[in-house]
């Protein structure tokens, strides 16, 4: 079977949680923003032209909003979340990598965004 190894991507995804690792970050919540980027066989969507497949991406949206919601402390742990489950759904010849950022931390110092990235 050929396959054609193709990219989906969801960039900029604007979602408010309560994750960081001082109880005050937890209790306030803050605006974090995903990045999300899906490396599968593309090859039978392009055939058919039917969402069934392929990667919804509303799927994707639908369980970043789930893990959003769960406080968590490290955002390690919600990225390592997200990604388990969206290999869940493509399976495990998927690439996957996700970006969680934090705009504007409160570190003291003026710094535009800080993430981490697992994949």
């Amino acid at each position: 079977m050929n396959t054609h190894k193709g990219k989906i991507a969801l960039e900029g995804l604007r979602l408010f949680a309560h994750h960081g690792y001082y109880e005050e970050e937890r209790l306030l919540g803050r605006e974090f923003i995903l990045d999300i980027y899906v490396e599968a066989d593309l090859a039978t969507a392009g055939r058919t032209d039917q969402l069934g497949d392929t990667l919804n991406y509303e799927k994707i949206i639908d369980l970043c909003k789930e893990e959003m919601k769960i406080p968590s402390r490290l955002l390690e742990h919600v990225a390592h979340r997200i990604r388990e489950r969206i290999l869940a759904l493509t399976g495990r010849d998927a690439v996957v990598k996700v970006r969680i950022s934090k705009p504007n931390p409160l570190l003291g110092v003026e710094l535009g965004r800080f993430y981490v990235e697992l994949g």
